[in-house]
């Protein structure tokens, strides 16, 4: 299937690893320049055979994803496709008392405005094509609240609003808006040294191993999402084949999700 993004443009945040960089490799391998922007650029981006244009920028700093957009036009004259898929969990096993202000903050800027500014800063160029496609990684947390990840879960649900809130705005406008909800990846942020499942696993009295197992165990499939799974469908919304979608969220979880 030809999803006709030979020759576009994207944005992918938070590139450098997991389901960010799995999605610059596939946007790649369907013809598309991509600028992959993370804090750390060394390692395997500068392996992908392409167009990419790495760049390191912290997207927590409010002036980041302006620089990162500005930086992106300039390296190839305009933007079609923007994959916000940059953000952050820490496990809460302290319970909701010890959140503090600290640790809200920082889960809406990583989560939350780090998106928000950069669709704000995409945005223009996107309307300037007269098309474009937004893909906004989520998570099933946005609708599966858990105390133990009480400012992640928050966050998520406020980026899931906002992008079907966007996407009626923009809409009439030629730009399409939606968001992938996964379940559990197998990415470093669920199973890397300091990942999920080691946190979760220390507050259960379990391994890591144990712990990624019982989570596994959950899904009607019983295993992990792939990153590579997860950006397929990225590139599937980010393409003109899905051309008539916008304003939906897209859960990939392995069925862990047992609700309509």
């Amino acid at each position: 299937m030809d999803l006709q993004l030979g020759g576009k443009v994207a944005v992918v945040t938070g590139a450098s690893k997991g389901i960010g960089l799995a999605v610059v490799k596939a946007l790649v391998a369907e013809g598309a320049s991509v600028v992959a922007a993370a804090r750390d650029t060394s390692g395997d981006l500068a392996g992908i055979d392409g167009p990419v244009h790495a760049v390191a920028v912290d997207l927590t700093d409010p002036a980041g994803p302006q620089r990162l957009i500005d930086e992106a036009v300039a390296a190839y004259g305009g933007l079609d496709i923007l994959v916000n898929n940059v953000g952050g969990v820490k496990a809460r096993p302290g319970g909701f008392t010890s959140v503090t202000d600290e640790d809200w903050l920082w889960a809406l800027s990583v989560n939350l405005l780090s998106a928000v500014r950069t669709t704000r800063a995409a945005l223009p160029h996107l309307l300037a094509r007269g098309a474009g496609s937004i893909v906004t990684v989520s998570s099933i947390n946005a609708f599966l609240p858990d105390p133990m990840i009480i400012d992640y879960t928050a966050s998520k649900a406020a980026l899931t609003n906002f992008s079907k809130a966007l996407s009626k705005e923009v809409g009439p406008k030629g730009i399409r808006v939606n968001t992938v909800s996964p379940g559990p990846v197998r990415t470093p942020l669920w199973t890397g040294e300091d990942g999920v499942a080691k946190s979760f696993g220390k507050a259960a009295g379990v391994s890591a191993e144990e712990m990624a197992k019982q989570v596994a165990g959950q899904a009607a499939t019983g295993r992990f999402t792939e990153a590579e799974e997860v950006a397929d469908l990225v590139v599937l919304l980010a393409g003109a084949r899905a051309g008539n979608v916008t304003g939906a969220d897209f859960v990939i979880d392995g069925g862990l999700i047992t609700t309509l």
